[in-house]
This record gives C-alpha cells, sequence and structure tokens, in this order.
C-alpha cells in the first residue's frame, strides 16, 4: 500500500535524477515500517514533470507532487512488497528515469499439512511451504534427530518456496514425527508433520475375482434353466388335465 506525499516515516530515500540513466537502486526495509521514496530533477533549465511507477502501472499523484520534486510514501511495507519495483521517470523522456526495488526482509515462515496414513511400500511427500528473506538453511529432522538421508530411500526437492521430502516404499520403521526446520539471520521456525505408516492390505488374487465371477454367472445360468423347466411342467400338466 502507498500513498502521495509526505508523512511520518522511518528514513527518507532520495533519488535523483541527473538526465542519465542509472542503476536500480535496493531499499532494505521491514514489514510494518513506513517508507517515503524521493524523486528530484537537477542541473535542469526547466520545470520538469515526473512520473512514478509501481512495475508497471502508475502512481496516481497530486498536482502538487508532480514537478521537478515527487515522493511517493509506502504505508505500511508488507511480505507481498518484497521485490517491487517502483520506478520515477521524466514524463517528456521516460527514457530518463531511476528505480529502487523493495527488499523486505523477514524471519521464516513455514505452513503444511500432515499428509493422509499411507500403506506400506508405498510412496509418500512431506511437503513443506517457505517464506523467507534472506532465504534460509533448511533441514529434515525425524523424531528429534537430524535425518539421515538412505540413497534411494529419501529424494529432496528444494525451492525458495518448498522445502519437499519423499520417502520410497515407506515401512513401518518409517512411523513418526518428521520436522521441517528454516534457519536465517533474522530467526528460525520448526514445522512437526506426523507420518503413520499403516499395514499394506492384501491384494485380492486375479484368480479368485475370475473364479467367483464364474460361479454366479453359472448360478444364474442354471437358475434360468431350472425356472424354465419349472414353467414347462407347469403348463404341460394344465394340458393334460383338460384333455
Amino acid at each position: 500500500t502507498f500513498l502521495s506525499g509526505s508523512g511520518l516515516v522511518r528514513t527518507l530515500w532520495f533519488i535523483v535524477i541527473t538526465f542519465v540513466l542509472s542503476d536500480n537502486q535496493i531499499l532494505s526495509t521491514k514489514p510494518g515500517r513506513e517508507e517515503s521514496l524521493w524523486c528530484t530533477v537537477r542541473n535542469n533549465s526547466r520545470a520538469e514533470e515526473l512520473r512514478w511507477y509501481q512495475g508497471d502501472g502508475t502512481v496516481n499523484l497530486k498536482d502538487g507532487n508532480k514537478m521537478n520534486t515527487t515522493n511517493i510514501c509506502i504505508l505500511p511495507v508488507s511480505k507481498t512488497d518484497n521485490g517491487v519495483s517502483f520506478t520515477c521517470k521524466l514524463v517528456r523522456n521516460e527514457s530518463i528515469q531511476i528505480s529502487v526495488t523493495l527488499d523486505v526482509q523477514f524471519p521464516p515462515l513455514l505452513t503444511g499439512e500432515d499428509p493422509p496414513p499411507v500403506e506400506e511400500k508405498n510412496d509418500v511427500k512431506l511437503t513443506c511451504h517457505v517464506n523467507s528473506n534472506p532465504q534460509a538453511e533448511m533441514a529434515w529432522y525425524k523424531d528429534n534427530s537430524p535425518l539421515t538421508l538412505k540413497r534411494g530411500r529419501y529424494q529432496i526437492h528444494h525451492t525458495s518456496e518448498v522445502f519437499q521430502l519423499t520417502i520410497k516404499k515407506v515401512e513401518k520403521s518409517d512411523n513418526g514425527t518428521y520436522t521441517c526446520e528454516a534457519k536465517s539471520v533474522l530467526g528460525e521456525m520448526r514445522k512437526e508433520f506426523h507420518l503413520t505408516v499403516e499395514d499394506r492390505k492384501p491384494a485380492f488374487p486375479l484368480e479368485a475375482i475370475i473364479a467367483a465371477i464364474v460361479v454366479v454367472l453359472l448360478t444364474i445360468i442354471f437358475g434360468i434353466v431350472a425356472r424354465r423347466e419349472k414353467i414347462f411342467k407347469v403348463i404341460k400338466t394344465s394340458v393334460n388335465q383338460k384333455t
């Protein structure tokens, strides 16, 4: 969220346009803070109109906040502002510009859900969602002890947002509490996942299924034949009685 104009802010960040292209600037901040971005034209021979952009969209400015010097306030900074760029451009020549990108830093936040009970010999995935800036160091624990990653049994998939553990062909010994841990210079967090491994249900033999189907079909056929013979017998008896 941002507003044009000034206000009570943590710091003032001055951006100066000197009629040359400048590199993108980085502003490190934290959630909850209020930041003010300023843009000023120097070495100009006439009044210059300035325009702010947030990403690709323009920022609405009041009339008194456009000429030669302009500023916008971010009130307050949030995690979703991380990586957002604000660019100040000269209206008559937008190639003259300067940008600042917010580097919103916050401690790790972990989320995830327990997997459903899984039968032996099946694979299971424990997915730990990570939100952290700077990026956190990640680790898995089982029953409060560091997890030993056995080759062929465990697989790790790690991105900036996901830390996933795959257990191949689970066994009863895999039952327990798995903990996803994230650590950064700003703090740490742990998230528990409870895994329940159930006995493998015996598969019903195909031969038994075929045999059962055959029995059912034969029963139906014999029933139809018997009923047909009974009907014919009743009809024959009725005819004999009439004669």
